[in-house]
């Protein structure tokens, strides 16, 4: 069992770290409120996806062999993380937030990064996996969504950035974070 957590976190530290090495390229700094919804001025609402995680800076950097893997204080470590993903294909402080929500069309999505690790919150067609393989695997994801497999480098969300889109279309979108595919949001949009 030792061979194999290590072997196992020697993968993940390597598949993360390729995953999470552009946290200097977010997108826009983080919106200050902590409401899920607000009004703009135009009357569009403006509807809040907070990205969580809690990862410990000191396992997760030392890991990922990366001094900036994870910007917070404390938290789950990332022995913890990986037996959680083996247990549960999930590890239940890494989410967004709200799971679903409803919103007329025209409204924005602004989602905050209030985790230690990069995120991306990127619409996808049907849910799968993301860009660490290691990760797909023990989420039950082993196929990547094909939006995953095209990000840019503005698709990645640091610790503190914010990432918004316009919703133009009545229907149901799905958005999940290719690093952590687990993380997912349904979006029902209403029409007009």
């Amino acid at each position: 069992m030792y061979a194999l957590s290590r072997g196992i976190l020697g993968v993940a530290a390597a598949a993360l770290l390729v995953a999470c090495s552009d946290a200097s390229r977010s997108t826009s700094p983080a919106a200050a409120s902590r409401d899920f919804s607000a009004r703009t001025e135009a009357g569009e609402t403006n509807h809040i996806v907070s990205m969580h995680d809690a990862c410990d800076p000191a396992t997760f950097d030392a890991a990922l062999q990366d001094p900036s893997a994870c910007l917070r204080d404390g938290g789950v470590t990332f022995q913890e993380f990986v037996a959680q993903l083996q247990k549960h294909q999930q590890a239940g402080a890494w989410h967004f937030a709200p799971p679903s929500l409803n919103v007329a069309e025209g409204s924005t999505l602004t989602a905050i990064n209030r985790g230690g690790e990069v995120h991306t919150f990127t619409e996808v067609e049907h849910f799968g996996g993301g860009i660490v393989p290691l990760l797909n695997n023990l989420s039950g994801n082993p196929t990547a969504a094909p939006e995953c497999l095209a990000l840019t480098p503005s698709d990645f969300v640091a610790p503190g950035a914010a990432f918004a889109v316009t919703e133009s279309e009545a229907g149901v979108e799905l958005y999940q974070c290719c690093i952590h595919p687990w993380m997912r949001t349904t979006v029902r949009v209403r029409g007009s």
